[in-house]
């Protein structure tokens, strides 16, 4: 029963120390998040604001709707999203990162620009390096157009950034309640239980040791006792044993009387002859 102790102790120790680290990990990681997320959020409104007014502009400059225009230049996503994991103390986060398509990172803005200043010259963007928008508003807007694209794909980084922070706050915000809910029930619940566990272990080993040592005690005692009562039996016996020899004597005696000696008739044994 004597290694239990230290045992438990330890236990307890334990139940006390690993949800604290674990929340400790998740809360520096929560808070840094919560700086990007505001940060990014800020961002987002000025990247939306301009790209509002880029769009204004673009509906200005072509003088109506260029929804048609824009959906029969488009191939494929000029943006795609990739997923990656990251692991926060056993938890795992989504990350989403924005990747550009080869056909949409082209530099045709300069080749828009001198298709534009040229009065719609019959000029077109060349290479691999080309976008499908080289000749969106060819005959007008087309610079106003190239500008808005921009500005759209910087918000979409800007949006994919900030989804990607919103999601991983979501997730840990609610391993975060999970682990609170977990560090309050051991607080609240499991540790008071194995401290009284504890506590009635101990008392209860207190309580055998306590009844070791009165039986050792009272084993003694009763040693003491017994040494005590067969010395005072021996005695007894001794002494019944040398009275009952004496009274044997004493009826020896009595039964036979002595007869008187004559002294005149014993003879005594002649030394010199």
């Amino acid at each position: 029963m004597t290694p239990f102790r230290p045992v438990v102790v330890d236990l307890r120790h334990i139940s006390y120390c690993v949800p604290a680290i674990v929340r400790l990990d998740s809360l520096q990681r929560f808070r840094v998040i919560l700086a990007k997320i505001d940060e990014a959020k800020r961002k987002m409104g000025r990247v939306m604001q301009l790209a509002a007014f880029s769009l204004a502009e673009v509906t200005y400059a072509a003088g109506g709707d260029i929804a048609y225009m824009i959906q029969e230049s488009v191939g494929e996503a000029t943006f795609q999203v990739r997923a990656k994991q990251e692991n926060v103390s056993g938890t795992i986060l989504p990350a989403f990162e924005a990747v550009k398509s080869g056909n949409g990172s082209g530099g045709s803005g300069q080749q828009q620009q001198q298709s534009s200043e040229g009065g719609g010259g019959t000029s077109t963007p060349s290479g691999s390096q080309a976008s499908p928008f080289g000749l969106t508003g060819l005959g007008r807007g087309g610079q106003q157009i190239n500008r808005c694209r921009e500005t759209f794909a910087k918000a979409v980084e800007t949006l994919v950034e900030l989804a990607s922070l919103q999601t991983a706050f979501v997730i840990l915000d609610e391993v975060i309640r999970m682990t609170n809910r977990r560090v309050n029930a051991l607080e609240h619940v499991v540790i008071p239980r194995l401290e009284n566990t504890i506590s009635y272990i101990n008392s209860e080993l207190d309580e055998m040791d306590r009844e070791e040592f009165f039986r050792l005690k009272k084993i003694q005692s009763k040693k003491k006792r017994d040494t005590a009562a067969r010395e005072v039996e021996d005695a007894e016996k001794r002494d019944a044993a040398e009275a009952k020899a004496e009274q044997g004597r004493e009826e020896r005696r009595n039964r036979e009387p002595a007869e008187p000696v004559n002294l005149l008739q014993d003879k005594d044994e002649d030394i010199i002859f």
